[in-house]
């Protein structure tokens, strides 16, 4: 094999490699039957809530994804697939389990979160969880909520001795 291709091959799988340690969580899609239109506006989805989509060959994911310990992947990888980064845990997942409810062509297949393998179910279960901020909403509104009910048993306590 020619070196300059095998070089190019390395690098890539060390792209591979390097942005599966540095995303939050990463999902298995195929997209055959998606027109660039339907594609184009995927990819915009995912941009806006900071993920990216890359198409790679399977055997060059699956070398990634082996030298970084997840050969439980491997059973994913057939077919046109592509993979969508995400830095946030759930970002990723929330638009592609929102685009496919709309387009049937784009079938979720396999994800990595916080380094564990998960199949189709899975991602759809981590679509469907709130994001950072709103898990931050829920912990503030718990903490707001006993003070709250203090301060309004002090004011009807105070209210009734006049």
């Amino acid at each position: 094999m020619n070196q300059e291709i095998l070089k190019s091959k390395q690098e890539i799988v060390a792209k591979i490699a390097e942005s599966l340690k540095d995303c939050g969580s990463m999902t298995i899609v195929e997209y055959r039957g998606l027109t660039v239109a339907q594609i184009s506006e995927l990819k915009k989805s995912l941009k806006a809530v900071g993920s990216s989509f890359a198409v790679y060959k399977n055997t060059l994911f699956t070398r990634a994804s082996n030298e970084l310990g997840y050969s439980e992947l491997d059973q994913y990888l057939s077919g046109s697939n592509a993979y969508v980064f995400s830095k946030e845990l759930n970002a990723g997942p929330k638009v592609l389990a929102k685009f496919a409810k709309r387009n049937e062509n784009l079938v979720i297949k396999a994800g990595l979160a916080e380094g564990k393998v998960l199949d189709a179910a899975g991602v759809k279960t981590l679509a469907t969880l709130p994001d950072k901020n709103g898990l931050l909403s829920m912990f503030l509104s718990c903490l707001n909520a006993p003070i709250q009910k203090f301060a309004a048993t002090v004011k009807a306590v105070a209210d009734s001795k006049n």
